[in-house]
């Protein structure tokens, strides 16, 4: 019974030393740290992919993009003879994933050759090597997202909910956005040899990305300016006037008053100066024929 009391006695005394809370919370984090590997297998081997799609990303873009952009994406400058500076690329550094998937997506960039806008053409990349090049550019410094589906999608909404949501965004639009995109979205000509897109017909996570970074000639709209669910509002806009029917005829492609009065006075003055021309000679005409006879 003394051995018992002695032992009983000493890990007591152990227990309430300096070093037996550090050696409890050390033994705490580890079986832990042993419990989370065993059971969450799938986080880390993501985080494994995530690397491999940032090293694949960084090749892509060496090959593809560090001409104009720079090695690490720091943009490149070019010194001319007079002593001016041209901008090849501009720095990448902060613009996140969702600048990167829009220029990339639409086939903007890689850019053939430097200029003032970068026009829509095919798609250079696949769907990987876009993400690859996405994920890359994100880890350069922190920057928008690529949006998910939800933050510009209507699902689960009432009809109610829809209607006021597309209303507010056909506010928003004909504030904003019909002076170079025009009153529906069919786009038109900007300063400076630039021209606004079209925007109709066009994904919404596109929209929603052009929105959120600004690319080339056009400002960029944050959440701090513009928020998510006006955003979504703005596409919700945009999606109805697919389906919405042309109630003033035709519409000459909706590019706007000039092109509709440009029409009206070529061939509208046109016709009517034409008819005038036809009736005057026909009238010329039956009066000769009277004063003969």
């Amino acid at each position: 019974m003394r051995l018992l009391n002695r032992s009983a006695g000493r890990l007591s005394r152990h227990r309430r030393g300096p070093l037996a809370g550090l050696a409890v919370v050390l033994l705490g984090l580890l079986m832990t740290g042993g419990l989370y590997t065993v059971f969450s297998p799938a986080q880390a081997g993501s985080a494994a992919s995530s690397e491999e799609q940032i090293a694949q990303g960084r090749e892509l873009f060496l090959v593809s993009c560090a001409f104009c952009h720079g090695q690490n994406g720091e943009g490149l400058r070019t010194q001319q003879g007079n002593g001016d500076e041209t901008q090849f690329g501009p720095t990448l550094v902060g613009v996140g994933a969702a600048a990167v998937d829009f220029q990339v997506s639409t086939g903007r960039m890689p850019m053939s050759r430097p200029g003032a806008q970068a026009p829509r053409k095919p798609v250079a990349f696949s769907d990987d090597e876009i993400a690859a090049l996405a994920a890359y550019v994100a880890s350069l410094g922190p920057g928008p997202a690529i949006p998910d589906e939800s933050d510009y999608s209507l699902e689960g909404m009432s009809d109610e909910e829809r209607q006021q949501a597309i209303t507010n965004g056909g506010q928003i639009f004909l504030t904003n956005c019909t002076a170079c995109h025009n009153f529906e979205g069919s786009g038109g000509a900007m300063p400076r040899g630039g021209a606004a897109p079209q925007i109709r017909g066009v994904e919404p996570r596109l929209i929603y990305e052009a929105m959120l970074t600004g690319p080339g000639q056009m400002d960029s709209f944050s959440n701090g300016n513009l928020s998510p669910e006006e955003k979504r509002d703005v596409i919700a806009y945009l999606g109805s006037m697919e389906d919405m029917p042309n109630y003033g005829g035709f519409g000459l492609g909706g590019l706007g008053p000039v092109v509709e009065g440009m029409v009206a006075w070529v061939f509208g003055i046109g016709l009517l100066v034409g008819a005038a021309v036809w009736i005057a000679a026909h009238t010329t005409r039956s009066t000769k024929k009277k004063v003969d006879a």
